[in-house]
């Protein structure tokens, strides 16, 4: 099966291809230019794999959340994937790709994202399982989180993602638990996305988008 995965979320944009034979994988730090740098990753993926978009079996795509305009980059990319080569589109779960390389920590696992106004989209995971759902939240209500999850305070939290070191100072003061962050922070997650793909192909996705849990300022200035 030949997966290609967009990772426009954030700031790092990344792009990552699965054949039966090989995978590939691009990168760029491009802040605000995900819309100019895709297409051309996407081309140049295809071509190191030596296939063309119609031997796509799947393409992926963050389902959020994350940037308003950046996941809306990727919808409208799978979507366009999916309508001239006729693959399937599989919308994963922003953190859950934070999450995954995390699998085994023996504590609480927590991808975090600067959701702005003093707040992060973020969510817990334990055991390579989610044991909360998204959350857009300031520092406090992460702590009280992570109290519910871990009562005595004895479990070693892990923060991961690009925005977790705006969390660390703000998180630390909070709880009981031990916090550290990952390792390798500032970088995409296409290549999670690739594992986690298969178990998130939905045929509704093409006349879906992404997932928000909080409006935009737009719409919150109509409100």
């Amino acid at each position: 099966m030949n997966i290609l995965a967009i990772d426009t979320a954030a700031a790092v944009l990344s792009v990552a291809l699965a054949t039966d034979k090989n995978a590939w994988y691009f990168e760029a730090d491009a802040g605000a230019r995900h819309s100019e740098i895709l297409l051309t990753s996407v081309d140049t993926l295809l071509k190191n794999a030596s296939i063309s978009p119609k031997d796509v079996d799947v393409i992926a795509c963050m389902k959020g959340p994350g940037s308003f305009t950046g996941l809306r980059i990727a919808f409208a990319t799978a979507k366009g994937v999916s309508l001239s080569a006729g693959c399937k589109i599989a919308a994963v779960p922003t953190l859950d790709c934070m999450a995954y390389p995390y699998s085994d920590w023996r504590g609480i696992v927590v991808p975090t994202l600067d959701a702005k106004k003093r707040a992060f989209f973020c969510a817990l995971f334990k055991n390579g399982e989610r044991v909360s759902q998204d959350m857009d939240a300031e520092p406090r209500r992460i702590a009280e989180a992570i109290h519910e999850t871990d009562a005595d305070g004895r479990l070693d939290v892990l923060l991961t993602g690009q925005d977790a070191t705006l969390l660390l100072p703000q998180l630390a003061p909070l709880t009981r638990n031990k916090i550290s962050l990952a390792k390798d922070l500032r970088r995409g997650f296409a290549r999670e996305m690739l594992a986690l793909a298969e178990a998130h192909i939905d045929d509704a996705a093409l006349f879906a988008g992404p997932v928000y849990i909080r409006k935009s300022d737009a719409e919150l200035s109509r409100t």
